[in-house]
């Protein structure tokens, strides 16, 4: 049994501007019950996201965020090979890519794939860099972190965090994830960068690809658009429907089922310790929840 009493999955958003759709929250019970959207009327900020997660969180709250929490680093022995002024962890980066990017409103990070000496580790728009891979030569789908090797294992399609491309990328957003996971520093700890207690609120990254597979979807039918689809894998995951009919947005639906699937699977030991983690890889890396 879980010792959270709180459940928030949050499909995060990389994209420009002040507020985004592509940004939902839904919060299940540890006591039962459906999962529930948080709705914004406006559409979600990342601003107030942050601000939820630092000034408005309930008690005991296991959060979820569908980003990258860092970049590949073991592959290549740093996350920016060749570079002197590489970071050397996790916080690290998150404080590197929030004071490049300190001038840009909403938690842009723009100028953080923009500067000079970062910038050829990307692929961004038809540009691949130099360094998009250890070799020194752009490759294929680019580096993953050990996490996403375990990722795909599970049979999911991981992308790179240094790829910026394409309707699945997650790059953007892990960027801006970056920012706010800096700014929550003394606020919220963040599993398994830093350690966590037997009470309080801890955040996870999670991936809602692997909630869905684990609900009985595949892999390129991880997409949710419509509330019999979302049911169907709520029942599988032996939660209790939510009402309605007829077509969803699909942000909705990844936060709604993973807010279910954090519920589900949070007690078990072996999401919280999973095989290829080492405490280098959890220092430097991080890893996503439930990918074991």
């Amino acid at each position: 049994m879980s010792r959270f009493a709180h459940f928030l999955a949050i499909d995060w958003s990389g994209a420009r501007g002040e507020r985004h759709k592509g940004i939902a929250l839904a919060l299940a019970d540890a006591r039962g019950g459906p999962p529930v959207l948080v709705e914004s009327k406006k559409g979600w900020s990342r601003a107030e996201v942050l601000a939820i997660l630092r000034d408005d969180l309930p008690p005991d709250t296991l959060i979820g965020l569908d980003l990258g929490i860092a970049l590949p680093s073991a592959d290549c022995g740093a996350y920016f090979p060749g570079w002197s002024n590489s970071p050397t962890d996790a916080p690290a980066l998150w404080a590197l890519v929030d004071s490049i990017a300190a001038e840009e409103p909403h938690l842009a990070a723009n100028s953080m794939v923009a500067h000079p000496a970062i910038r050829p580790y990307f692929r961004d728009g038809s540009e691949t860099g130099a360094r998009f891979g250890c070799d020194d030569a752009a490759h294929g789908r680019g580096r993953f972190r050990v996490t996403e090797h375990a990722q795909a294992a599970m049979g999911c399609k991981p992308y790179s965090n240094f790829n910026l491309v394409g309707a699945a990328q997650v790059g953007k957003s892990s960027l801006t994830g970056m920012r706010m996971l800096h700014r929550l520093r003394g606020h919220l700890p963040v599993w398994p960068v830093d350690p966590t207690e037997d009470t309080g609120s801890v955040i996870v990254e999670i991936y809602t690809s692997l909630a869905a597979r684990e609900a009985g979807r595949s892999a390129g039918h991880a997409k949710m658009r419509s509330y019999e689809a979302l049911n169907e894998a709520l029942v599988a995951l032996g939660s209790p429907t939510v009402e309605g009919a007829g077509p969803i947005d699909d942000h909705a639906t990844d936060a709604l089922l993973a807010a279910a699937w954090l519920r589900t699977v949070a007690g078990d030991p072996r999401r919280w310790n999973p095989t290829g983690m080492t405490p280098e890889i959890a220092r430097t890396e991080g890893w996503t929840f439930g990918a074991v």
